[in-house]
């Protein structure tokens, strides 16, 4: 577990762009049960989520013109149990930290795994996911 000092930061970034931290199980069930469209960011304490993931999500849904209904993010080694069902709804994808995942109407769609943000830049992960949002969001 990592303490709060280094990471309420690191949540701030994401909650204060709109996304809903959620810190149970039972605040994943709920989310994800959602009807629409739902981004979800799996947080991290690593230089990758701080430079290419945090700064890619914020990035895409400023400039989508289509943006999905519910922003949302748990945090790896912290919200343990938060976690552990969000990467039960991103089955059959394995763990990774950070991620990026698209439900729509609690049904994953697309993941973005870690493989996939090291060595890219925002901008580049941002482009990618606009053009995801562009296929599913309404």
């Amino acid at each position: 577990m990592y303490p709060e000092s280094l990471t309420a930061p690191m949540k701030a970034d994401l909650t204060s762009a709109g996304f809903q931290d959620l810190s149970t199980a039972q605040d994943v069930e709920v989310a994800l049960a959602q009807k629409g469209v739902t981004l979800l960011v799996v947080n991290s304490v690593c230089g990758c989520a701080a430079g290419a993931a945090r700064p890619s999500v914020k990035l895409a849904v400023s400039q989508a013109a289509k943006r999905p209904d519910h922003l949302v993010t748990v945090f790896a080694g912290v919200d343990k149990e938060a976690t552990a069902k969000a990467r039960e709804y991103m089955l059959p994808f394995p763990p990774s930290s950070p991620s990026i995942a698209l439900f729509k109407d609690g049904e994953v769609l697309h993941v973005v795994e870690r493989h996939h943000i090291e060595g890219r830049s925002a901008q580049a992960i941002a482009q990618h996911l606009v053009s995801v949002f562009e296929e599913v969001c309404a």
